[in-house]
């Protein structure tokens, strides 16, 4: 993919920048003519339809090198996953091209201030109005919010949760851009509100009461797998810079590989990068294969990849020393960004927990 090369070559020098300053709409544009935003959906929908194993394996070189990049084709995948998976036949017919293509960019709204990993407690309402609907709230932590064109909205009916597109050009819709978060600095986050914003019944999603079930369920299925990856890649690039400065760096007559406590450290790291991975690949085959076991196994790898993204970033940090701590080091805006991952699409210790049971009602072959 001689256009994903070119966006890893570009994240390899730029990604500071990007960092600073957001995800520039020239690179947006360009991973667009990539097919980042479709990789996964079918040819018919202007995709590439690429398996999830060859999925997996862009978002882990896009990981290792960009956050925010990678980022990108997460919150975009995640949308048109439960488009296409609970979209009516028109509501894909017409969306599904605009989003593969990167006509139209999503935005993901479902945390709340009242609701981040118990989202049945949102507040946003979709009210009845005639033959539409009127949709208020206030969403929180918009991934690329501040240049969505459609967000993909969790709310409230009296049918229970339900979710519809709403179009960000909308009347009472207000972004608000937010910058200084913990990390995924690039990510041009935005708080969204939404103030009695007319939507027609033709943009909800599924019927309403499988809102956060069926439709939230997929989206974060689907963004936990690339998640997953992204933490490997950012993983193993943490680990080869660790590598490459303790072969290098001279304390005194000695080279830092030389210490024990130095090796020690890489030896672990190496050990859950591969740990992390092959959980990865596992998910991988499993959904290829549309196994029912894949929806637990992803839990696990985007669980394992997360917590080796921390732990190497940290690892990577302590052995680079001042010089990881540097505003351009990869791997300080990796520790940056690899704590934002144990939080977004399934906290840690709900993933534990959901591993737990499931390990216990003998689900684990």
């Amino acid at each position: 993919m001689i256009g994903i090369d070119t966006l890893v070559a570009a994240a390899e020098t730029d990604a500071v920048a990007w960092d600073e300053s957001g995800l520039p709409t020239e690179v947006i544009d360009a991973a667009a003519r990539a097919g980042v935003l479709g990789l996964d959906r079918a040819p018919a929908c202007k995709g590439l339809g690429l398996s999830a194993a060859e999925l997996g394996s862009v978002a882990e070189r896009l990981g290792a090198v960009c956050t925010s990049l990678r980022s990108l084709l997460t919150v975009q995948g995640m949308v048109n996953a439960a488009l296409d998976r609970w979209g009516s036949a028109e509501q894909r017919e017409q969306w599904l091209p605009v989003l593969t293509t990167g006509e139209l960019l999503a935005g993901f709204a479902a945390t709340e201030a009242g609701a981040g990993t118990e989202l049945s407690c949102v507040a946003t309402t979709f009210d009845p109005a005639g033959s539409d609907y009127r949709v208020s709230g206030r969403k929180l932590w918009v991934t690329y919010g501040q240049v969505a064109d459609v967000l993909l909205v969790l709310g409230q009916t009296s049918g229970g949760l339900t979710t519809a597109l709403v179009e960000t050009s909308s009347p009472g819709v207000t972004v608000e851009p937010v910058h200084g978060q913990l990390g995924m600095r690039g990510t041009r986050v935005a708080h969204i509100e939404l103030d009695n914003v007319s939507i027609p019944a033709t943009h909800v999603i599924a019927p309403p009461g499988f809102g956060l079930s069926h439709v939230t369920g997929t989206a974060l299925d689907h963004g936990r797998y690339t998640i997953a990856w992204g933490c490997a890649g950012m993983a193993r690039a943490c680990l080869a810079d660790a590598v490459a400065h303790a072969a290098t760096r001279v304390q005194g007559t000695a080279v830092l590989s030389e210490q024990d406590a130095v090796r020690s450290m890489i030896g672990r790291g190496w050990v859950e990068v591969a740990g992390a991975r092959a959980l990865c690949e596992r998910a991988a085959q499993e959904r290829d294969a549309r196994e029912h076991t894949a929806l637990f196994t992803t839990v696990a790898a985007k669980y394992a990849a997360a917590r080796a993204a921390v732990t190497l970033s940290q690892q990577g940090v302590q052995i680079l020393g001042a010089t990881g701590c540097a505003g351009d080091s990869r791997v300080g805006r990796f520790f940056r960004d690899a704590k934002v991952m144990q939080i977004i699409e399934g906290a840690t210790e709900v993933a534990e927990l959901q591993i737990g049971e499931y390990v216990l009602a003998g689900g684990v072959r």
